[in-house]
């Protein structure tokens, strides 16, 4: 049985790139992203900043499991744009990825062939030039501690390479912490022996972050 993976493949930064098909013109604008919420103010700003173009067809896929995804052929014939897209983003081994290819009509017709061509095309110009980056898979947990633990709570979390993405310190200490999977048992283990530390395995919303 393969090892469970531990790492995901996405972008560094936003990047974009052009192609050209018999007049038309295809911008693609590649974004690494965390949450669905990130995906309509990318699109919304190409649509102001590129108001004068015909279509702003996108794909992204999100998560570490990829089951979190979506084609859009924003008004070009079904299957001809989206898809292309994210076919490019998942040949690519990439997740956590928003692809928007902006088309500037040219005046001739393309047909379904040379559009799925086009956007296919478009989007494997714009990440060959990205860089992609390998990034820990993470999973979320919440602790409960009193103070007096707390310190040990956060050496522990350290140790482990693990993020705290928020803390709530009132009558008790609740920390909310992404460790790298790699790490995962070894540093829940960690704190389970301080005896001190209640440990409560539970998602975060990317949003949160």
């Amino acid at each position: 049985m393969p090892a469970k993976a531990t790492t995901f493949r996405t972008l560094s930064q936003p990047v974009s790139s052009e192609f050209k098909e018999k007049g038309s013109r295809f911008i693609a604008f590649a974004y690494p992203i965390r949450s669905v919420s990130e995906v309509k103010p990318y699109v919304d700003a190409l649509r102001q900043e590129h108001h004068k173009a015909r279509h702003w067809c996108y794909a992204y896929r999100l998560g570490v499991d990829g089951n979190q995804f979506r084609a859009n052929d924003d008004g070009e014939p079904s299957g001809s744009a989206g898809r292309p897209i994210l076919g490019q983003i998942d040949s690519a081994n990439l997740t956590d990825v928003l692809v928007v290819v902006v088309r500037y009509f040219g005046g001739t017709l393309l047909g379904v062939p040379g559009l799925i061509h086009a956007y296919k095309s478009a989007t494997a110009e714009a990440l060959a030039i990205a860089e992609v980056v390998e990034k820990n898979i993470e999973k979320a947990v919440c602790l409960r501690c009193d103070y007096p633990a707390l310190s040990d709570a956060i050496r522990i979390a350290k140790t482990h390479e693990a993020d705290i993405i928020r803390q709530d310190l009132q009558l008790d200490c609740l920390l909310y912490i992404r460790i790298p999977l790699a790490r995962y048992q070894e540093c829940l283990a960690a704190w389970a022996e301080t005896r001190a530390i209640t440990i409560m395995e539970e998602a975060i919303s990317q949003d949160e972050e």
